[in-house]
């Protein structure tokens, strides 16, 4: 009977079986320590030429394996790709050759042969030897159908990444996109620190945080939700370009765009502005697109999407004015606006102010249509708590998000370095708080502090490296470029 039609109880215990006698041999697999290889997969596909008729010594996973009386052919999969093995009994050995019709799909091997090409045209290692370093006691995904259940994929990541090589892929662009980001910051005299991830005040950002609790000092503390006060005290120290690049930790809802711990970078350089972080942010893009990618025209779910600069610029009045046809400019007649935003669907508090209706109307109408990268600048003062007002308009501040295929990639600012306008925001903050907004910042006393030593003017830029890296691997949920994404437990599901 074929492994795959035996259910899995009974998969088991034949491999279990299998492993008793080899022990029993003295021949138990994990007590192998160690296994030196000299070539891998893929490169000696890649480098044909150098590597025929040369011996390799490979390991990797055996992944497929047809016995064919004398000879039997089978593929190894290493960290690069597959390959070819040509397995005879004339050059194993009667014994050799027996205990590799033993090994099992899944099984961890090491081959030394020569490499050859088929006469279907195929690369391949004619073996000499076959170790078997490391026994699979359960079975892999069947061929042709791999892991397809979606969350048991994202639970068994390391079945995911044996079953599907497009998955293993996307992790390896991560990385890339990730090291391209650090070379250009580094290449421009930007420093990487590293600030606190426990916290006694949640700050830098609106969110809910993750408390925990200090034994020995008996104190409750914070999973930080963002680096930004840190890191703004080390420009207020003396360092002018500064950036950390890490994990961020939100008690929020969970959808294709969310997960509770996720990665953010974090930048900030004294004596430019938001204008200076619209400039970075598209060159960072354009570095990374050109060094992973090899291109700044992307596709992203079937969307076309144009990376070059200059990005589309324009203001949130100006926004909510093209798309959603209320121009905030024209009147601050709050009946006349509340009455003009529910016609055109907008939901909002009948307490709501001028700036907070201006943004949910941007908010629920107008990133949606924002497909190409675009920055909308000039954001309300009493949703920007640690922006710099606008000088020719008090009731705005010097922020930008950016939007691309729809989604908000990051937040920056013209940072708020006035010491007492930061207080009064704070305060106006935890008032929000008392009021059961949990989403409200905490008054930070020692950050006020430290811009009472003077700040110089800053413009600081956080960009979600998650969300980068969704559009860069054409990735439709959050989920699928987290290696481990936080699951529901599987009890709590029942």
């Amino acid at each position: 009977m074929e492994e795959r039609e035996q259910n899995t109880a009974e998969v088991i215990q034949v491999r279990r079986d299998k492993l008793d006698r080899l022990v029993e041999e003295g021949k138990n697999p994990y007590e192998v320590v160690r296994y030196d290889k000299d070539a891998y997969a893929q490169t000696v596909k890649d480098e044909y030429a150098a590597y025929e008729g040369k011996e390799v010594c490979l390991a990797g996973r055996m992944v497929s394996k047809r016995i064919m009386g004398k000879a039997s052919f089978a593929h190894l999969l290493d960290a690069t790709g597959s390959i070819q093995l040509y397995v005879c009994r004339d050059d194993l050995g009667e014994e050799n050759y027996a205990a590799f019709k033993k090994t099992d799909i899944g099984d961890i091997i090491g081959v030394k042969g020569v490499v050859f090409t088929t006469r279907m045209g195929e690369i391949s290692v004619h073996c000499t030897s076959v170790e078997l370093l490391s026994k699979s006691l359960l079975p892999l995904p069947e061929k042709y159908h791999g892991l397809k259940d979606t969350d048991l994929r994202y639970r068994q990541r390391y079945v995911d990444l044996i079953a599907n090589p497009e998955v293993k892929k996307t992790f390896v662009t991560r990385s890339r996109i990730i090291s391209a980001v650090r070379a250009y910051l580094d290449a421009q005299g930007f420093l990487e620190v590293e600030t606190p991830i426990l916290n006694t005040i949640a700050g830098g950002a609106s969110a809910r945080p993750f408390i925990t609790h200090h034994n020995t000092l008996d104190i409750d503390m914070y999973m930080r939700i963002a680096p930004e006060l840190y890191l703004k005290r080390l420009i207020v120290g003396g360092f002018e370009k500064v950036y950390e690049l890490g994990r961020m930790f939100r008690n929020e809802g969970m959808d294709t765009r969310h997960n509770p711990e996720f990665t953010m970078i974090e930048m900030y350089q004294a004596y430019t502005d938001f204008h200076g972080m619209m400039d970075l942010t598209e060159k960072i893009f354009g570095h990374v697109a050109d060094t992973v990618i090899g291109s700044r025209k992307i596709t992203y779910q079937g969307e076309e999407i144009d990376l070059t600069s200059p990005w589309k610029r324009i203001s949130m009045i100006d926004a909510v004015r093209e798309y959603v046809g209320i121009d905030f400019e024209a009147t601050e007649d709050m009946q006349a606006l509340k009455a003009q935003a529910k016609k055109a669907g907008v939901e909002f508090d009948d307490d709501i102010t001028w700036g907070k209706l201006l943004y949910e109307c941007f908010d629920q109408k107008v990133e949606e249509k924002l497909v190409q990268p675009t920055f909308v600048y000039d954001y309300p003062v009493e949703v920007s708590p640690l922006a710099k007002r606008k000088p020719t308009d008090k009731r705005m501040t010097e922020r930008f998000e950016f939007f691309i295929t729809a989604k908000e990639f990051g937040n920056a600012f013209s940072e708020l370095n006035d010491p007492i306008d930061q207080k009064e925001r704070f305060m106006a903050q935890v008032k929000q708080r008392e009021k059961g907004d949990e989403e409200a910042q905490m008054m930070d006393d020692d950050y006020v502090t430290a811009l009472m030593y003077g700040m110089p003017p800053t413009g600081g830029l956080g960009i979600g490296v998650d969300r980068m890296v969704m559009l860069f691997t054409d990735s439709a949920s959050i989920r699928d470029v987290l290696l481990f994404p936080t699951m529901k437990p599987i009890e709590k599901q029942q």
